[in-house]
């Protein structure tokens, strides 16, 4: 089963130093599920300033600078793992470093038909 693991934090919640370190540590935690045949994809977002936001309403397009919720914590970025069910997710979920200071939001994907992909 896929899952995509969204990862929600403040912008500020990371000094430099702290920010490299976490990256460090999530691309090791990468390279280990892909030795698993687990990993997928991940990568983290730009900061919330280069967003776009996009809403159709009345057949008409609206484009927004930024990101559209209103909260104090953003998405800041997704793993796509494949693994055998939620509580293997949730393990994941729970080593990696965002965990510590924002929310990691587990989602199944759904499965598309084959003639799509």
């Amino acid at each position: 089963m896929k899952y995509m693991l969204l990862i929600y934090g403040r912008e500020d919640a990371w000094t430099e130093e702290e920010y490299q370190a976490c990256i460090q540590e999530s691309l090791e935690i990468c390279e280990e599920l892909a030795a698993e045949g687990k990993f997928v994809s991940a990568s983290p977002l730009q900061p919330i300033a280069q967003a776009t936001s996009l809403r159709i309403r009345d057949g008409k397009r609206q484009i927004m600078d930024g990101p559209f919720a209103e909260t104090t914590e953003q998405l800041g970025g997704y793993y796509i793992i494949d693994v055998a069910d939620l509580d293997e997710a949730i393990a994941i979920s729970s080593r990696l470093p965002p965990a510590k200071v924002g929310t990691v939001e587990i989602r199944p994907l759904e499965d598309l038909p084959e003639q799509v992909v």
